[in-house]
């Protein structure tokens, strides 16, 4: 049984790595075969996750959408075309969000009540998105990273869910401390790339403090078969774009090693119920 000190909160932000990309649909769609890496990963680990999908993946995939969610996973929302939420602004993120709404319902996932920025975007100068959360009908958010960061972070959020807008709970990601870097511990590059002894001892760390682990990985972390192509949304990075592919085979050893630590999959909708809201 679950407690509150060794819950980890896997999810898989549910998005198409080659979106955004100049030519990218010339490229091997790669969509479904590696998130079916995750389900077989989460079954034989008998565990709930939460999926959070952006539209466009709900209309193109939209049996896939009802394979997650026939399998017990929460689905939640990650806007409609990975679109960072400073860019859309407060009218366009509106629109966006009723789109993609639309769209998961469309798929079989209604009922939408958490929420992931895409790039981790939420930050004090887009505090407005949680008024906007409130009028859908959101009650969690997970899109904070709470340290500075090269593309999007909320320095002083804190380590701590918030309540928001009186009503929104936010809820940051895990980070540790790496060289005097603040950086998300247990989700995509960093958990693939950092030295393992390094990330286990960080994770015990948070578990100690009696906080959930949460991390987030995408169908391309899972994936060694992509052809190699910039990736959208790192400022044409040529080494970030390096690390986007390193060490994506070992991926599920590492989690494998992690779940030795006695951890408890679940997903955010039932953290938030049995844990923030009880």
């Amino acid at each position: 049984m679950e407690t509150k000190n060794n819950i980890f909160l896997f999810s898989v932000d549910l998005e198409d790595a080659r979106e955004n990309v100049q030519d990218g649909h010339k490229y091997k769609d790669r969509v479904v075969e590696t998130t079916t890496l995750y389900l077989d990963w989460l079954k034989k680990n008998n565990s709930i996750c939460t999926f959070f999908s952006v539209g466009k993946i709900a209309e193109k995939y939209p049996d896939l959408v009802k394979e997650i969610k026939n399998c017990g996973h929460e689905i939640a929302c990650h806007t409609y075309g990975h679109v960072p939420i400073d860019k859309l602004g407060k009218a366009g993120f509106k629109l966006d969000l009723e789109k993609t709404l639309n769209a998961l319902s469309k798929a079989g996932a209604d009922k939408i009540t958490g929420f992931r920025a895409p790039v981790f975007s939420l930050t004090e100068k887009t505090q407005w998105a949680y008024d906007v959360l409130n009028e859908f009908g959101f009650s969690y958010s997970s899109s904070v990273l709470p340290a500075k960061n090269p593309l999007y972070g909320w320095k002083d959020f804190g380590y701590e869910y918030k309540l928001m807008n009186g009503n929104i709970i936010e809820i940051p990601m895990t980070v540790g401390k790496f060289a005097h870097l603040s950086i998300p511990i247990a989700g995509g590059i960093y958990f693939r790339v950092l030295p393992k002894l390094f990330l286990y001892n960080e994770i015990k760390k948070c578990l100690k403090s009696n906080r959930p682990v949460l991390s987030y990985f995408h169908p391309y972390d899972a994936d060694v078969e992509q052809e190699r192509f910039m990736h959208s949304g790192i400022n044409e990075n040529k080494f970030y774009n390096r690390l986007m592919y390193y060490n994506r085979k070992n991926l599920f050893g590492r989690l494998d090693d992690l779940m030795k630590m006695d951890l408890k999959i679940t997903s955010y909708s039932n953290y938030v119920n049995l844990y923030i809201k009880k």
